[in-house]
Order: structure tokens, then C-alpha cells, then sequence
């Protein structure tokens, strides 16, 4: 869930999706028109934790920074616990061919 406030100064929302999360942000699809610098806030629908975060672009994929690292926010993990250096696809490009 997206939530912002409108040019009214009225509270506007969005059901949103995540193209791409990380510990420090994430970049969002979204429809609504929002202005760079506009203080956003998203919310974990499945936890309900809310964080605020600058709307850093002008495109409908949008990218958010956190104002402080959150990792815990996405609830996963980074890397993810089954990943390994030593694993094949660490060791280069998997499509590659030889």
C-alpha cells in the first residue's frame, strides 16, 4: 500500500506492487502522479508496518529511498539464507555460454 498526501493536503492511498526491494528501498508501480521530493509512506500489507520515504523520480516505476535502512521491512532475507558464494550462479553469468 502506497500513501500520500493529495494537492488538497487530503490523504490519497494505492494498492501498489514492488518491481524491485532492498534493505535501503524499494521501486514501486505506481499510477498515481506524485512530485519529486514529496514525502511518501508505504505499508507492508501483510504486517501493517508503515515506513516514510522521498519520492526520488518522476516515472511511474517509482524509486523510494527509506530515511534509515530498514532491512527487516520486506520481511526477507539479504542475501537470501540458501544463497552461496560458492553456488554457480555467483561464479558469473549463468546464461553464458562457453
Amino acid at each position: 500500500m502506497f500513501l500520500a498526501e493529495g494537492t488538497d493536503n487530503t490523504p490519497v492511498s494505492e494498492e501498489t506492487r514492488t518491481v524491485t526491494v532492498n534493505a535501503h528501498g524499494a521501486m514501486i508501480l505506481l499510477g498515481m502522479k506524485v512530485s519529486i521530493g514529496q514525502s511518501l509512506t508505504l505499508r507492508n500489507s501483510k504486517t501493517g508496518e508503515e515506513i516514510a520515504s522521498p519520492h526520488e523520480s518522476e516515472k511511474r516505476q517509482v524509486g523510494v529511498d527509506f530515511m534509515n535502512p530498514c532491512p527487516r521491512f520486506w520481511r526477507i532475507s539479504f542475501p537470501p539464507s540458501d544463497w552461496s558464494t560458492r553456488s554457480p550462479e555467483a561464479k558469473g553469468n549463468p546464461m553464458k555460454q562457453k
